[in-house]
């Protein structure tokens, strides 16, 4: 009998695999961005099937595999459910996953970015804080954890700006959405975020064009 692993993450991206099989990317804190193959999950009444979507978090049993991982079992600690009864929060959420799936790596504990990801989730179902805030927070950040960031923003800015700049740097995740932005330090803040984006990461994400869209 193959040995057995519990990972604690969260589904990032799935894909179908033959008639009743799923093909997951799971981000871990304990290796990583991994892949999982699960078994059956699409047929109807499999006890797989509700804990193999995108914004699942959990313990996620596996046992090695010859192209990733094999699902045997989950206990889910969060559905995210709540995330797709908003287009617009859907659609920031979808990003948050797409851009952890790209630059997430193999092999690597990443367990301040899962948590990071869980709580980036959270603000986005929070009426008080603009899901754009979320969004360039949380694009700094990853920046910072994949140590493709500067101390400060690459453009001249405000010192509101750099105060910010410095606090999403430097601050405990767990306080990163406990503060809120004027408007203009808002479109400052984005701008220079946007600026390192597209300086460091070369990649389309089809969530922010469906998000262009919308708006």
């Amino acid at each position: 009998m193959k040995e057995e692993f519990t990972f604690h993450g969260v589904v990032l991206e799935t894909a179908s695999s033959r008639d009743f099989d799923k093909r997951l990317t799971i981000l871990t804190r304990e290796r990583g961005k991994i892949t999982v193959w699960a078994s059956g999950a699409k047929k109807p009444g499999n006890p797989l099937m509700a804990a193999t979507r995108n914004f699942v978090f959990g313990a996620f049993s596996v046992s090695e595999g010859k192209a990733g991982y094999n699902l045997r079992s989950v206990r889910v600690t969060e559905y995210f459910e709540d995330i797709a009864g908003d287009l617009n929060n859907a659609c920031y959420g979808a990003y948050i996953l797409e851009l952890a799936a790209y630059m997430g790596q193999e092999n690597l504990e990443a367990e301040e970015m899962v948590n990071l990801i869980y709580l980036s989730l959270k603000a986005i179902l929070k009426d008080t804080i603009p899901d754009e805030l979320v969004r360039r927070v949380f694009e700094l950040r990853m920046l910072f954890l994949n140590g493709e960031y500067t101390e400060l923003p690459p453009m001249p800015a405000s010192e509101a700006c750099n105060y910010t700049w410095k606090y999403v740097l430097e601050t405990s995740v767990e306080k990163l959405y406990s503060f809120m932005l004027k408007e203009d330090v808002l479109r400052e803040f984005a701008a220079n975020v946007d600026l390192l984006m597209h300086e460091s990461v070369r990649h389309s994400f089809r969530s922010l064009g469906i998000l262009k869209s919308i708006q």
